[in-house]
């Protein structure tokens, strides 16, 4: 990653240094230098020497951070010092230099703990007991055996980890969660699976929610890197606190679900058996999980040991956070920031349409570099920063007459909202539509938050009509002579499946505009006996319900005359709806 300049020193400040304290200058970094140099000779050892164990492995990385740290505190310059020396106004970009973990302090990308390689800042903090089975060795060659996919995997790591070790830290959890999403999703964050578990650290819908990761229309939260961390760290703590801070169990509950893993810890109570991992009852999957995480976690102690070499990675964070206060296409975002449009969106995944909205996101990240250009470009700016804005329905409409509403194709309302095929837009949903003389204002924090929408099915016109059930009549009957969905019809009548209808009930059904609905003649009842006794037949009536307003002026429905035998059992229908 390219540094960013820092700014420019007031000229005067320069011009005032005397040439005495120049030499004074350079002691900080040669002392930095000494305090380093048998570290980068320990580094050098090591890898003529891999570590033969994970224990040494975190000794020797301990060893580095706390050497690094100490030399850092004996040359850094106190914060009173720095403000000393800044006499001069902040820069505006400038201000916009801070850790998002870290508010109010800024990113120094010359200080001495940003040049340790993060991988050993995460060896350091391994607190979780080891495994060692034969699943642990079956993962460790899955990996070993793919070094492209590890090589794959831990380049787009590098991107989000410091910012997942910082929260790990702050917490003082075992840093083995810091490689959870290498076993989750490989750190993609736009990974989903079959189970609709979404983003790197793949949250279920309800999970999500009940960890306040947003899910609309406009953004879901599941992806984005900061506040899926935070949801899923705070999980982890709260299954911890379940488990009685047994991490392993805690990490089977991730998996699992935290309601199978408490039902397998009692049943091996009420037997009188262990309760830890390996004595568990679960599923494979949840059996080769810590497995899993187990061979990650070698990997990253030892590479060297099978074969692997993981990219160096800066202990900084490798991205900010510019805060917006404009609706803003993704497009235009990305082209003030000089960045292509896919790598905006692996900083930013969580955006679900082509426009980020202020008053729901309020922020966006950058990497380092390009959250300058993007501040500067942004003030040179002149003109829209957002073509799309969000449209409620005012009524249940087709696509196509949306589209004419809106200025734009059928296809393309289609398309950008995600409308199916066959499927009218009911009234209240939210629609991502073109900005015009009309539609020019920012979306509201309300409909941003709550934006939904729904579909109902592009069927004809329904007719609502009344049947009168005879004697012994049930919901199955009833739907049988009409030719009617059981479940359908006792839904309409709000009614069980297994109902009984009394003698002369109006039964509710439905149909479509010019729908013939005729009573099927029930089998061995067709005898000339049935047929002559039919004329003498009482009279029942299928009439259209008055109450029906969208068919409203449709043709009069016309009396059916059903013909019932002596026991009131309906046997015949002579006319239709028309």
């Amino acid at each position: 990653m390219h540094r960013h300049p820092s700014p420019a020193a007031p000229a005067q400040a320069h011009s005032a240094s005397s040439d005495s304290e120049r030499p004074a200058s350079k002691r900080p970094a040669l002392s930095l230098i000494a305090a380093l140099l048998p570290l980068v000779l320990a580094a050098c050892a090591t890898k003529t020497a891999p570590l033969a164990s994970n224990d040494e492995a975190r000794a020797a990385a301990q060893q580095t951070v706390k050497a690094v740290e100490a030399a850092a505190s004996a040359v850094a310059p106190s914060k009173t010092q720095v403000a000393a020396a800044s006499g001069a106004p902040v820069a505006k970009l400038d201000v916009l230099l801070e850790d998002n973990l870290n508010p109010g302090e800024k990113v120094d990308l010359d200080a001495p703990q940003a040049h340790v390689d993060l991988w050993a800042r995460m060896r350091a903090g391994m607190a979780m007991p080891d495994l060692d089975n034969d699943l642990v060795r079956k993962a460790e060659d899955w990996y070993s055996t793919r070094p492209d996919y590890v090589a794959r995997m831990t380049g787009r790591g590098s991107l989000y980890l410091y910012h997942v070790v910082e929260e790990v830290e702050k917490r003082n959890m075992p840093m083995e969660l810091a490689l959870l999403p290498f076993v989750e999703s490989a750190f993609r964050n736009d990974a989903q699976s079959t189970a609709k578990a979404v983003g790197m650290w793949q949250f279920m819908p309800a999970t999500g929610r009940d960890f306040d990761l947003k899910q609309n229309l406009f953004r879901d939260d599941r992806r984005d890197v900061l506040a899926s961390t935070k949801a899923a760290l705070d999980y982890l703590q709260r299954l911890s606190k379940m488990f009685n801070g047994d991490w392993q169990l805690a990490l089977a509950a991730y998996n699992w679900g935290p309601g199978n893993v408490g039902k397998a810890v009692a049943r091996n109570q009420k037997a009188g058996l262990p309760i830890d991992y390996d004595n568990l009852r679960i599923p494979d999957e949840t059996r080769y999980y810590l497995p899993k995480l187990q061979a990650v976690k070698n990997i990253l102690m030892r590479p060297q040991a099978y074969g692997l070499a993981l990219p160096a990675v800066a202990n900084h964070p490798y991205f900010l956070s510019v805060n917006i206060d404009r609706d803003m296409d993704v497009a235009r975002a990305a082209q003030l920031a000089e960045l292509d449009e896919d790598t905006f969106r692996q900083f930013n995944p969580s955006m679900n349409k082509p426009v980020i909205l202020a008053a729901s996101s309020g922020q966006i990240l950058l990497p380092y570099d390009n959250a300058s250009t993007f501040v500067a470009n942004l003030e040179r700016h002149r003109g829209p920063l957002a073509s799309w804005t969000a449209w409620v329905v005012p009524k249940t409409m087709k696509p196509g007459d949306a589209a004419k509403q809106v200025g734009m194709s059928e296809t393309g309302l289609r398309e950008i909202n995600r409308i199916p095929a066959r499927m009218l837009v009911t009234k209240g949903s939210t629609l991502l539509v073109p900005r015009s003389a009309s539609r020019d204002q920012d979306v509201s924090e309300h409909l941003a938050d709550h934006a939904s929408i729904a579909f109902a099915p592009d069927v004809p016109p329904m007719r609502r009509v009344t049947l009168k059930a005879g004697k012994g009549d049930t919901v199955a009957s009833v739907a049988r002579r009409y030719r009617l969905g059981t479940t359908q019809l006792a839904q309409w009548n709000k009614v069980s499946t297994k109902a009984t209808f009394k003698p002369g009930q109006q039964v509710i059904a439905y149909v479509r505009e010019g729908q013939t609905l005729a009573a099927v003649e029930p089998a061995g009842k067709s005898t000339p006996a049935s047929a002559k006794s039919a004329k003498n037949a009482k009279v029942t009536r299928v009439a259209s319900s008055s109450t029906n307003k969208a068919v409203k002026n449709a043709p009069k429905t016309r009396s059916a005359k059903v013909a019932t035998g002596g026991g009131g059992n309906t046997v015949a229908t002579k006319t239709a709806l028309r």
